[in-house]
């Protein structure tokens, strides 16, 4: 999927650097609130993808997973440190977001090495993407951060790999899969939604009240990218979507 950032000329708020867009103060509680739960989530990913490496069936799976938890972890790092530079508490500002993002991650518990697999490819994608869409109406400063810590830590490949494999070997794996990751869309979409609504200067951001956000149209269209880019990831690990 193209990223949003590289899509249009930016404009307003987008146009700005931090410095220059931090002066307004709502905008300013809906970045701390977007990195907040930013931080929140690769430090959740990290602490998932320690426990998943422990399904992994070769030491070599395990050792893979070991190295993408670390990434997620430096992503951690790297957003905690911004908060701290914009004068904000890192741990009160993901603090809003820790039920959510609990609740989604037991919501959904792999019970397998491939369930595990899947959800770290669908769940953490639809989310990314999710993100990059509201960079594209950050101020630039921002805007790089949250892209930086969106890259691919390596899982993407190894996941459709892995996952491709497993079904060539038991194509009745396929069909328990495509049902597992159309309920981590589902379940993403609304842990998405639940965030934002639980926020209000996040909330205003995103339709339009600072930043240049969305009008209601274009959360709509937001919402139909990520869906079509769902059914493609679906798609690379040979599911029906």
């Amino acid at each position: 999927m193209e990223t949003p950032d590289n899509a249009t000329e930016h404009t307003g708020i987008a146009a700005q650097d931090w410095a220059t867009a931090s002066a307004d103060p709502q905008y300013r509680a809906a970045v701390v609130d977007l990195l907040g739960a930013l931080a929140y989530g690769e430090l959740a990913a990290f602490e998932r993808l320690a426990e998943d490496a422990k399904l992994a069936p070769t030491l070599g799976d395990k050792a893979e997973l070991a190295k993408m938890a670390s990434a997620e972890f430096h992503h951690f790092e790297q957003l905690r440190d911004r908060l701290t530079a914009v004068e904000a508490e890192p741990t009160a500002a993901m603090e809003p977001f820790a039920q959510a993002l609990d609740d989604f991650h037991r919501q959904t518990a792999p019970s397998d090495w491939l369930e595990g697999l899947v959800k770290a490819y669908v769940g953490d994608s639809i989310a990314s993407d999710f993100y990059r869409e509201v960079a594209a109406h950050l101020d630039s400063d921002t805007r790089s951060l949250v892209l930086a810590v969106l890259d691919d830590t390596g899982h993407g490949n190894f996941a459709v790999e892995k996952v491709r494999a497993a079904i060539e070997a038991d194509p009745r794996v396929g069909g328990r899969l495509a049902l597992w990751a159309r309920r981590l869309m589902g379940e993403a979409l609304s842990q998405a939604q639940r965030v934002v609504a639980d926020r209000d200067a996040l909330s205003t951001m995103l339709v339009g009240g600072v930043a240049d956000g969305f009008d209601l149209a274009a959360v709509g269209e937001m919402f139909s990218r990520i869906t079509k880019a769902h059914t493609k990831r679906m798609a690379a690990l040979g599911l029906a979507a």
